[in-house]
C-alpha cells in the first residue's frame, strides 16, 4: 500500500490538517473505529508537541507526519525542526506531585495508545505503531 505525508508549518492551527490526515489514513487503510479513535488522540498529541514544545509555534518551522502500512501494523513518524530532548528523562504524569499540572501528559498518552512508541534523531522524530488485528 502506499505511505501517505504531508508538511505543515508549525502552528497550533494547522491541527485540523492533521486530523483530515488521519482521516483520510481511516479511509485509505479501512482502519477499525477503535484503533481510529486511539491513533487520532496519539497523533494529534504528536504533531501538537511538534508545533509547542519542538518548533516552539515558529512557522519558519515545519512538521512532517507520515502513515506507513504494511500487513501487521500502521506507522505514524512526526518529525520537527527543534533542539530535540531526551526522552528518557520525562517526569511521570501520574507522580502526586504532578498530578495537578495542566501539561506533561502528551508522551504518557501517546504510549498508552499506541503499541509501540520510539523516538529517534535526537527526540526529533517520533514513531507511533498500531498494531493491526
Amino acid at each position: 500500500m502506499k505511505n501517505i505525508s504531508i508538511e505543515i508549518p508549525s502552528l497550533p492551527d494547522n491541527i485540523r490538517i492533521v486530523e483530515s490526515f488521519v482521516d483520510n489514513a481511516k479511509e485509505k487503510y479501512a482502519l477499525t473505529d477503535d484503533l481510529y479513535g486511539n491513533i487520532m488522540i496519539a497523533v494529534v498529541e504528536s504533531v501538537n508537541n511538534a508545533i509547542v514544545h519542538g518548533n516552539k509555534a515558529n512557522k519558519e518551522k515545519t512538521v512532517s507526519l507520515q502513515a506507513i502500512m504494511n500487513e501487521a501494523n500502521i506507522q505514524f513518524v512526526i518529525s520537527d525542526q527543534g533542539p530535540g530532548f531526551d526522552s528518557n528523562d520525562l517526569p511521570d504524569p501520574t507522580a502526586p506531585e504532578n498530578i495537578e499540572n495542566p501539561g506533561g501528559r502528551g508522551i504518557f498518552l501517546m504510549k498508552h495508545l499506541a503499541d509501540e512508541v520510539s523516538f529517534s534523531n535526537e527526540g526529533r522524530t517520533v514513531e507511533l505503531t498500531f498494531y493491526l488485528d
